[in-house]
């Protein structure tokens, strides 16, 4: 994902400035909810409707360091009862350079989150777990797609 303008002369020749970079600093868990308004308590089979919500949010803490914050939330309703809600917000720091507008875009919405999302996905089944409930693995994330779905949305590409 390197940005070169055809014509253009780097600006120094040391190799550690050329080149893009995005690397993981830190892996975090900014803010987490578990709600179980009835317990673990369910009359008949556990075959629940399980509603995925996923959002990524950014914010750039310096000139090359961006916090890149997923919030998965999980509801998991039989009939029209609640029977839990998850809400994990895993973030991480990363150093991101040299990448123009649009890769960085891409990077926030595809790698970044990608990065995270192992250790949100870890979160919410220790949290359902830990309520009482039956193991609770959520199913892969293609990032790439999501995003590719949101730039094709009249509107949202750049």
């Amino acid at each position: 994902m390197v940005d070169e303008t055809p014509g253009a002369a780097p600006a120094s020749p040391d190799p550690a400035d050329s080149g893009s970079v995005l690397s993981l600093q830190n892996v975090y868990l900014k803010d987490c909810s578990y709600e179980s308004p009835n317990g673990p308590r369910v009359d008949g089979n556990w075959n629940p409707q399980i509603n995925l919500d996923l959002q990524t949010n950014s914010t750039a803490l310096g000139p090359d360091i961006r916090e890149v914050v997923l919030t998965v939330t999980v509801s998991a309703k039989l009939g029209e009862a609640t029977i839990f809600l998850v809400e994990v917000k895993q973030a991480g720091l990363f150093v991101i350079r040299n990448l123009s507008e649009t890769d960085l875009r891409r990077a926030v919405s595809t790698v970044c989150p990608g990065v995270l999302f192992p250790y949100a996905r870890a979160a919410v089944s220790q949290l359902v777990t830990q309520g009482g409930f039956p193991q609770f693995l959520l199913p892969p994330v293609n990032f790439e797609a999501l995003y590719a779905a949101n730039q094709a949305q009249p509107g949202m590409a750049n």
